[in-house]
């Protein structure tokens, strides 16, 4: 049985930065891009935030491990615990807040597999509207959804706010 209180995330997927390099943290999110480098697992971390890249590295980690990562596919939801790294000289994805830092992992666990969605999660989508509404809930995990919802709260607030200060609340 998984021990949910170790998973708890210590921060998000856009928040790490260069000046984090050491630091062990746990990160949990959505898998957006997976890539195999020869044995080197690459994995594209996605929450609500931002993206993070977290590596799987044979020789720090066991071989279930190494096998389980293998297998991760767009949209698994992962929790992995690792080590804050800068990337090497040249490395760094400047179309990334996170780009100069990469996470090594030295534990993960699978927190739901997912089937291959029908349509890629990504900033642009080619799915037609029909589909997207028929999946709005994984729609709703593209960023301009995302933005369009924050907005929308960031204006409800305003007018309750005002509406409140007003003495125009319920009594």
């Amino acid at each position: 049985m998984t021990d949910f209180q170790n998973l708890k995330r210590t921060h998000t997927c856009g928040e790490l930065r260069k000046t984090d390099a050491d630091k062990t943290v746990i990160l949990n999110g959505w898998v957006h891009r997976w890539r195999d480098h020869g044995g080197l697992l690459f994995i594209d971390l996605r929450d609500r935030y931002g993206l993070t890249q977290v590596v799987f590295k044979p020789d720090i980690l066991d071989q279930k491990t190494m096998n389980e990562a293998s297998h991760l596919r767009a949209e698994f939801v992962i929790s992995v615990e690792g080590e804050v790294n800068q990337r090497p000289e040249g490395m760094s994805n400047k179309d990334l807040a996170t780009g100069e830092i990469e996470v090594i992992v030295k534990k993960m666990t699978i927190l739901n597999e997912s089937k291959t969605p029908p349509f890629e999660i990504e900033e642009e989508t080619n799915a037609n509207e029909e589909l997207k509404l028929r999946y709005r809930y994984l729609d709703l995990r593209r960023p301009p959804l995302q933005h369009k919802i924050r907005i929308r709260h960031q204006a409800t607030k305003a007018v309750r706010d005002f509406l409140d200060s007003q003495g125009s609340g319920i009594l």
